[in-house]
């Protein structure tokens, strides 16, 4: 019978399995993907090394770390130039009642001070989750609009009965398309309730969201 190789404390474990899975999504060039994995198990690692005392063991965790940080390093140069080359393409599955993707945290790495207009095509963007009377709903984006006003923010509203896509145009050229557009939250319990003002805790429905810059789309 063999013997059984060196138990692992799970700490360890869990950062390995996580690096395994970075590995296996960087081999199918799913780089962004795999650059989330990277970070989270290098974090993981960082915090092995602090509790271990064995030198050798210190030794061979920090020249993981080290490969594994300059692989990253690696990945982050070739997005980032993929975004200056207007060919990054970056697509987010959001899970049925999951939680963390807010407005700001979907749209907060494209946004910068160089934007001056923001365009906003959706459906059903007139109706608070889709419930109440055109009116109503007319009355409350006229009274956004003021409140945008006293901020030095002009808000036009144009309204059309034929319009299906669901699109957001930043004029620094990135377009984000989502499946349900804005309206992709469940409703809160109640107004104390966690995600009543939090958005990032707010459940979501299922939807797919498509990050892309105009360099990378045709004109027609």
């Amino acid at each position: 019978m063999a013997a059984a190789g060196p138990k692992l404390d799970p700490e360890c474990a869990a950062a390995i399995a996580v690096l395994k899975r970075a590995v296996e999504l960087d081999s199918e060039f799913r780089y962004q993907q795999a650059l989330v994995c990277y970070q989270e198990g290098i974090d993981m690692l960082l915090q092995v090394l602090k509790g271990t005392k064995d030198d050798k063991k210190k030794c061979n965790l920090r020249k993981k770390i080290t490969d594994y940080m300059d692989r990253a390093e690696n990945i982050k140069q070739y997005l980032d130039q993929e975004k200056e080359d207007g060919k990054y393409h970056k697509q987010i599955k959001i899970e049925e009642n999951a939680t963390g993707f807010s407005y700001e945290s979907l749209f907060q790495e494209y946004l910068n001070e160089t934007i001056t207009e923001v365009w906003v095509e959706d459906p059903y963007i007139r109706n608070t989750q889709q419930d109440n009377g055109r009116t109503e709903q007319v009355s409350a984006l006229n009274e956004i609009k003021g409140s945008l006003r006293n901020h030095g923010v002009s808000l036009q509203l144009d309204y059309s009965s034929s319009i299906h896509d669901r699109e957001i145009r930043f004029n620094n050229g990135w377009i984000i398309k989502i499946g349900r557009g804005l309206d992709y939250f469940k409703r809160p319990k109640g107004s104390f309730s966690l995600g009543y003002f939090d958005y990032d805790l707010r459940p979501c429905r299922e939807t797919t969201v498509d990050i892309f810059h105009n360099k990378h789309t045709k004109k027609i």
